[in-house]
């Protein structure tokens, strides 16, 4: 009963007017800048906290959150009908989604994709409802020991999850532990890598960090485009998919809420690995696999199902543990921080109308986009039409606008164009800046936490050890390493023995989406498939 009236208390928070119309506003622009190429939902977040600052905390959220999770419907359209995924976990749809639309089954496709997210957010948003209070409890119980072993957890998934090079990915992690300790110390006062500049007592402004990691890199890179817009052909008809549709995807929109749901939960999770996972969960089942990548509906409705679920989960840990588990979750995290706010199992009591309006917020947000998604695809195409240098120059005067907004700081304006020159050359050479800012975001408290248990144990590393929170969680890391070691000696030692296969045969064994006619779907400048940047 304690859940239910605290549902009801969010629906309250969630239903007020101006609540209704930042959730409104989240999904729309969500929904747009998923079909923007080149834009998404880490960028557009980054470029609207200065926006935040001045807002309630409930509605910036709100609105923050349904960017999130629209943006995943968004991605759906451009991948259908134009095989251009327009966030990185939508890559997947264009296999079968774009096939679908070359057969005149475009309006399936999207209608299928519509529903699968709708009911995977749904059944995301019912399980994140009963599972936050639990993990919250368990939470409350940990000491700062336990708190060190869960952020260093956070660390280790992000940067061992991911699909890119696991090394270039500590190294940031690296990197943003030690901006982290840019300023004062928090226990002595003394000033840390300030180099004698009265601005850097304070520490970097993390609005200046991540603006300059993802609004202006971002803007730098789509500079560089030279495709032209893409016009629409196709005439989208029949969006409500029928019957036969309805049956042969139902498996794949069960199995695929089930899927981004835990997937959701891990920290470095996402859409992208949940969307990756149910497309070949889903032709792994299949009686027929040769049918995917021809035009198979239970290819776009697994994956499209996943990712939502997996956008909507992926906000207990970062409520409930405090613990941001992909790169736009960690600038819903700042945004939090902006406010006095610090996420954590302490928010549910201690900002209980936040908590859950945001999560009663997610009820109304998926309604709404399930509305609103099939009707508005027209205008949603239309936005192609804008040239990439226009939008690039009006994004870049509001980003130095709105950081210098915050603290009046001419220093946050040097800082950002920094950071937007320094992201711009990691994209250029692989390295993804999503590792870097959440643990910029989470050295804070890791080293907070860390000293509190030195404190507590007169300097002894012993505390986690003898801390049963802290034991178990560096227990686990220990496992997944050790298993991660030996899968990989075994794949060397098989491969050492195998035949060596041809190009053909070798591409075609570790191609990651099973099998799409041969056509890998491109992705756009600055949508890397990585995890953290979802």
């Amino acid at each position: 009963m304690d859940i239910l009236n605290n549902l009801g208390e969010g629906f309250s928070v969630a239903l007020d007017p101006i609540n209704l119309l930042f959730v409104l506003i989240g999904v729309v622009v969500g929904t747009a800048i998923g079909v923007l190429p080149g834009l998404g939902p880490t960028a557009t977040i980054a470029l609207l906290l200065p926006i935040t600052y001045t807002m309630d905390p409930t509605a910036s959220i709100i609105m923050l959150a349904g960017i999130y999770y629209g943006s995943m419907y968004g991605g759906t359209i451009t991948s259908v009908l134009l095989r251009l995924p327009g966030e990185a976990a939508s890559v997947v749809t264009t296999f079968d989604g774009y096939q679908m639309t070359k057969k005149g089954r475009a309006g399936a496709a999207l209608g299928i994709s519509a529903i699968g997210s709708f009911i995977g957010g749904t059944v995301a948003v019912i399980g994140l409802t009963f599972l936050a209070p639990a993990l919250g409890k368990i939470a409350l119980s940990m000491g700062p020991a336990g708190f060190v072993a869960l952020m260093v957890l956070g660390l280790f998934l992000v940067t061992s999850l991911g699909t890119g090079s696991t090394i270039k990915s500590v190294c940031m992690a690296a990197v943003g532990l030690l901006l982290a300790t840019v300023g004062q110390d928090p226990v002595n006062g003394s000033a840390r890598f300030t180099f004698g500049q009265a601005p850097l007592l304070g520490g970097l402004d993390f609005v200046a960090v991540a603006m300059g990691l993802f609004g202006v890199a971002e803007l730098l890179r789509s500079l560089e485009q030279t495709e032209k817009a893409q016009i629409i052909k196709t005439k989208i008809k029949n969006i409500w998919p029928s019957r036969r549709d309805m049956k042969d995807s139902a498996g794949a929109i069960g199995r695929g809420s089930v899927l981004g749901f835990f997937i959701g939960i891990l920290p470095g999770g996402g859409g992208v690995i949940s969307s990756l996972a149910s497309y070949a969960l889903e032709k792994r089942r299949a009686k027929d696999p040769s049918r995917f990548g021809k035009g198979a509906i239970e290819g776009v409705a697994g994956p499209e199902t996943a990712n939502n679920a997996s956008s909507t989960t992926a906000f207990i840990p970062l409520l409930v543990l405090g613990i941001p588990s992909n790169v736009v979750l960690a600038m819903i995290f700042g945004a939090l921080l902006m406010h006095g706010i610090t996420p954590g199992p302490q928010l549910m009591t201690d900002h209980s109308g936040l908590f859950w309006g945001v999560i009663a917020s997610m009820y109304i947000g998926n309604l709404m986009l399930l509305v609103l998604n099939i009707p508005l695809v027209g205008i949603f195409i239309q936005m192609l039409r804008v040239r990439q240098g226009i939008l690039a120059a009006f994004s870049l005067l509001i980003v130095l606008i709105g950081v210098y907004s915050i603290n009046n700081s001419s220093f946050d304006m040097w800082v950002v164009l920094g950071f937007g020159v320094l992201g711009w050359i990691m994209s250029k050479t692989g390295f993804d800046a999503g590792p870097l800012v959440l643990a910029f975001v989470l050295g804070p408290i890791l080293e907070k936490s860390f000293r509190q248990s030195m404190l507590i144990s007169g300097g002894s590393l012993d505390i986690f050890v003898t801390d049963p929170a802290a034991a178990v969680i560096f227990a686990l890391i220990l496992a997944v390493i050790a298993v991660k070691t030996i899968g990989r000696a075994r794949r060397r030692f098989a491969g050492a023995k195998a035949v060596p296969a041809t190009p053909v045969e070798d591409a075609t064994e570790h191609d990651v989406s099973g099998a799409h006619s041969g056509e890998p779907a491109p992705v756009p400048a600055g949508k890397e498939t990585s995890p953290s940047a979802h």
